[in-house]
């Protein structure tokens, strides 16, 4: 499995954004990682080795990019206004810069987008936001309320990053297009989120698996079992 390590420079963070790339083409997958993870986490932890036989056989194409929950959603030495405009700069970089550039390297019209944990949060949130750039939404194990992230601080800036906010009031044709799987189990710390987002999205008519598995925690053990088992099923 060919891996390639590349260094995007994004004008909206006004730095360079590592990522690992695995695969030489296949349908794009733009892989999040867990919280506070860097771009190498999905290696280190399994995941990619978990979906290996389908990247071989050129079916996908997996882009592990680099978070920056550090300056964001968990940068507890900043005013919660400030870490939220710090997440829509990297929203920024992600729509504008790095979806179109993965777009037009795979001669796609749109892509999908996946991670674990916070990285489903960050995967979902994406998709939701901007449905003209996703086709395939795979969160696994993700919760969808940012506002435990804000201290109290609220305005349109939370409430446009808040999927659960957000997605009830938003018109559910603008979706239809899009496979999505929320993956959960019995144990998650994270089964309650799923269940909340996926009855806001039965309400809107939004097609979507909810996926509750058997009794395993909130771990790699769980995500490295979900995520070739979605991956095999959604194309």
């Amino acid at each position: 499995m060919e891996e390639k390590h590349i260094k995007y420079y994004s004008h909206h963070l006004d730095r360079d954004v590592e990522m690992l790339v695995y695969g030489n083409w296949g349908y794009p997958i733009l892989l999040f990682p867990t919280t506070l993870g860097r771009y190498y986490q999905a290696k280190d932890m399994g995941l990619i080795d978990s979906v290996k036989g389908l990247v071989e056989s050129g079916k996908y194409k997996i882009y592990c990019v680099d978070s920056i929950d550090a300056e964001s959603w968990y940068a507890k030495h900043l005013n919660p206004q400030y870490r939220v405009l710090n997440h829509i700069q990297y929203d920024k970089f992600l729509n504008n810069e790095l979806v179109p550039y993965i777009r037009q390297e795979c001669h796609v019209g749109k892509i999908g987008v996946a991670g674990c944990s916070f990285g489903g949060f960050h995967a979902a949130n994406f998709a939701f936001r901007h449905p003209e750039q996703v086709a395939y939404l795979v969160s696994m194990s993700g919760a969808f309320d940012i506002r435990t992230f804000t201290d109290g601080f609220y305005d349109d800036t939370v409430y446009f990053n808040n999927p659960v906010d957000y997605m009830p009031n938003e018109q559910g044709w603008r979706f239809g297009h899009m496979k999505i799987v929320l993956g959960t189990s019995e144990w998650d710390i994270c089964r309650d989120s799923n269940v909340k987002l996926s009855n806001i999205l039965n309400n809107k008519g939004i097609d979507h698996w909810l996926d509750i598995r058997g009794w395993e925690k909130h771990d790699w053990p769980l995500w490295n079992k979900m995520f070739p088992d979605y991956l095999s099923r959604i194309l």
